[in-house]
């Protein structure tokens, strides 16, 4: 494709473009999956480099990531990225952050009042950031059009009801009021649990644990299955030991048990697995090694 920052492809009835909102190394291995521990790295050097990890100054590359879904006649949003000009003290990499995001999708024939739906995974700062923008020093919502889906247990921990997170993190009441409340004084808003079916092709399920609202937006058209798997996958290696956590999951047991269910059904139904920050191709086949798991086939089916 002309934009590097794009990648196509078509499952059943669904057009699925990612639009890269930013790439690179970013933390150290042994703080972004603690338990996975060096070895795990170093014995899979020769693939996740440079992908997914840059060893010479064992790094993990992360990539901030918008999935873009034409269903059913409609324009989709999964996760929204970072958003510019954020106060986000405790997170000094997005503290003040500056992309192009809104750009990166007008080039790949998105403008902002295309949009019809956005699914926030979870509320985290590099997942709802996108939300809005600043017009004239007021935060609105960056998609005027847009119903925004998010989960109903994520909404009450990060919003007032739940105490911005029980006041953990300044960073949890930030960026609740700037990325969240403004969708729902604009009315934009939906809440949801347990499960929420999108159109015929696209169904949200709760997978706790990551957050308490965490979720999988699973993808099944005319004999093609995908699951967007937002941040219960951080890195492949969670992928070869699923009882790893991310240094970011806040209920880890409920974590690790959301992650083996999900992969267990991705290995068994042949489902291409998309999580929110993989580099390389973003998209990765999931298979059943003995009482484990191996990776499969990276990229997806039919490129457009």
């Amino acid at each position: 494709m002309e934009n590097e920052n794009e990648q196509s492809i078509v499952l059943g009835d669904v057009e699925v473009l990612r639009v890269v909102e930013w790439q690179g190394p970013l933390v150290p291995s042994a703080d972004f999956v603690p338990e996975a521990g060096a070895e795990l790295w170093k014995a899979n050097e020769e693939w996740l480099a440079p992908d997914h990890w840059e060893p010479e100054r064992d790094l993990a590359v992360v990539a901030l990531q918008t999935w873009v879904l034409r269903s059913a006649g409609r324009t989709i949003l999964v996760d929204t990225g970072v958003g510019n000009g954020r106060e986000r003290p405790g997170s000094p990499r997005f503290h003040h952050w500056q992309a192009d995001f809104l750009g990166e999708l007008e080039r790949a024939g998105v403008r902002p009042e295309d949009v019809d739906l956005v699914v926030n995974t979870h509320v985290h700062a590099d997942h709802v950031g996108g939300n809005t923008v600043d017009e004239a020093g007021e935060w609105v919502p960056a998609f005027p059009n847009a119903e925004y889906l998010i989960p109903a247990a994520d909404d009450h921990w990060f919003g007032p009801r739940g105490g911005y997170g029980k006041g953990l993190r300044e960073d949890d009441r930030l960026l609740y009021e700037d990325s969240v409340a403004p969708v729902h004084r604009a009315g934009q808003a939906v809440l949801w649990e347990g499960a929420h079916r999108i159109d015929e092709h696209l169904t949200l399920e709760s997978a706790p644990g990551h957050t308490p609202g965490s979720a999988v937006l699973r993808l099944d058209s005319g004999g093609d299955r995908a699951v967007f798997v937002g941040d219960l996958l951080h890195s492949p290696v969670q992928i070869l030991r699923p009882s790893c956590n991310s240094c970011f999951c806040m209920d880890e047991a409920e974590a690790a048990a959301s992650r083996l269910r999900i992969l267990e059904r991705a290995a068994d139904t042949r489902e291409l697995v998309l999580p929110a920050h993989f580099g390389g191709a973003g998209a990765v086949e999931v298979r059943r090694d003995g009482a484990g798991f191996a990776l499969g086939p990276w990229g997806g089916h039919r490129p457009v």
